[in-house]
């Protein structure tokens, strides 16, 4: 038997992790669909902030959310960065985040809505837990929740 610690197959989840400001997120990789370059969105009047408008996907209007405005209310708008395309039920929402990082087996050290986290009120029950990769932490996050909170305001 290898000496190694190795985390059980059942336990670990493929994580996308990505970055939004100088935070490293994550979600599991069955929740997104594509990840897309940055483009412009035609806006909404009326929508929030946070929601930056609507791109048409080959033939399907995606709603567009700044992930990183929505996090922190007090943060402008993200420059460039891509575009996380996640299936909800019938739709495909968009979350704008600055850099995709990489996809690799995480497994939940903490788990539950607050997760510990210290966040503004935009991170309120949309954590799942919080995870660690290569030393630095990353904070999973349950995009299907924030989509209905987004969608049901």
């Amino acid at each position: 038997m290898d000496s190694t610690t190795s985390i059980p197959d059942a336990v670990a989840s493929p994580t996308l992790l990505f970055r939004v400001g100088g935070n490293l997120y994550g979600c599991h990789i069955a929740e997104a669909r594509e990840i897309i370059p940055m483009r412009r969105a035609t806006r909404l009047p009326g929508a929030p902030a946070f929601v930056r408008g609507l791109i048409n996907i080959r033939g399907t209007i995606v709603t567009v959310l700044d992930l990183g405005q929505r996090l922190d209310p007090k943060r402008g708008p993200t420059k460039g960065g891509s575009i996380l395309l996640v299936r909800h039920n019938d739709r495909v929402v968009g979350f704008v985040v600055d850099r995709v990082e990489d996809v690799r087996p995480l497994s939940t050290l903490v788990e539950g809505a607050d997760a510990g986290v210290k966040g503004g009120s935009g991170a309120a029950g949309i954590v799942k837990g919080i995870a660690t990769s290569n030393d630095a932490t990353v904070v999973i996050l349950d995009l299907a929740t924030l989509i209905k909170q987004v969608l049901l305001s």
